[in-house]
């Protein structure tokens, strides 16, 4: 077989894969008293992200550079590293839900790749001589890690938004360094009367002004609003060194190549921003103690912020990281 089959092959089989694994997912969330149905779709996340790892390994072996040449290629490793990182927030969680929100974002991002990018856009190429370098593997690999990572660490906070979206609900405890979220339903205030005198000297009760009540969340969504708070945290506490490790390597590239370890290049300012907002979420949470929807919202954002830094800046076709991807 050779590698255009191949590659056929595993890259149509991924997608039907994760297809079939969200839909796994999703019926396991809607039926939870059918057994099995969340289990075969961890089992379908292991196998697309073993066929994922396949298809890069032949691609590696044939084009003889680590597969993150071009926009084909670097798809394909960050759907990689969505499964991977969803596989490891199962073991850190043990809970299945969670490919509820992961397997959507994994099945579009190969979608994308094996379904949207022309034939000649996902074959290897000969590497342009900037990137004839062993950075290639040890500054994009770390970045795109990152990205996976941190992309996931937003859905899940973007899931624990949609949980509790309407709710009065207040989170204590710490949910980083081995401590638990407990979220806590919000009390009811008794009722008090207030005594009214009047004019024969008796005294009427009046009853006090209600306040709109305020919809519950049910104790199984509780736990699943705390779980994802929770892992949301702990994933992008992940990701951001990832992050930090890939922007100081590829500084260190860019004065290797271009003699200049900072230039503001576009894909440079963006990774500065990306850096920038997940800093922020993690100062709010370990430093202010923000807890519950305010620092999930500013993680949500960051969803769109890695898509613009990763994907976006390059639609420009412009800056030093332009080649190899649209243009």
């Amino acid at each position: 077989m050779d590698l255009i089959t191949l590659q056929q092959t595993l890259n149509n089989g991924s997608f039907a894969v994760l297809l079939i694994t969200l839909l796994l997912y999703w019926s396991g969330a809607a039926f939870p008293n059918i057994p099995y149905l969340s289990s075969l779709g961890t089992a379908g996340m292991a196998s697309a992200n073993l066929a994922i790892a396949v298809l890069l390994g032949a691609r590696w072996i044939d084009a003889g550079y680590f597969p993150l040449s071009n926009l084909y290629e670097s798809l394909f490793f960050l759907a990689w590293g969505v499964t991977t990182m969803h596989l490891v927030a199962e073991a850190m969680t043990r809970s299945r839900l969670v490919g509820v929100f992961t397997a959507p974002l994994a099945m579009g991002i190969t979608a994308f790749a094996a379904l949207t990018l022309p034939a000649e856009m996902q074959q290897a190429e000969p590497l342009v001589p900037a990137l004839k370098s062993n950075w290639l593997m040890m500054h994009v690999s770390v970045m795109m890690l990152s990205y996976a990572t941190l992309m996931v660490g937003a859905v899940l906070a973007i899931a624990f938004l949609i949980v509790t979206a309407g709710q009065a609900i207040t989170l204590t405890g710490s949910s980083y360094g081995g401590g638990s979220d407990r979220l806590q339903r919000p009390t009811a205030t008794p009722l008090q009367f207030d005594s009214t005198p009047t004019l024969s000297g008796s005294t009427t009760a009046t009853l006090p002004k209600l306040e709109t009540p305020t919809t519950l969340l049910s104790p199984q969504r509780l736990t699943l609003a705390a779980t994802l708070d929770n892992l949301s945290y702990r994933i992008i506490g992940l990701g951001f060194p990832l992050l930090t490790i890939g922007i100081i390597a590829g500084a260190v590239w860019a004065n290797e190549a271009w003699g200049s370890y900072w230039s503001w290049d576009p894909k440079e300012t963006w990774a500065f921003i990306t850096w920038l907002v997940f800093a922020a979420y993690l100062h709010a949470r370990i430093t202010r103690g923000w807890q519950g929807r305010k620092p999930a919202i500013l993680a949500a954002s960051g969803f769109v912020v890695v898509w613009i830094c990763y994907l976006g800046v390059n639609l420009l076709g412009k800056g030093l990281h332009s080649y190899g991807w649209f243009f």
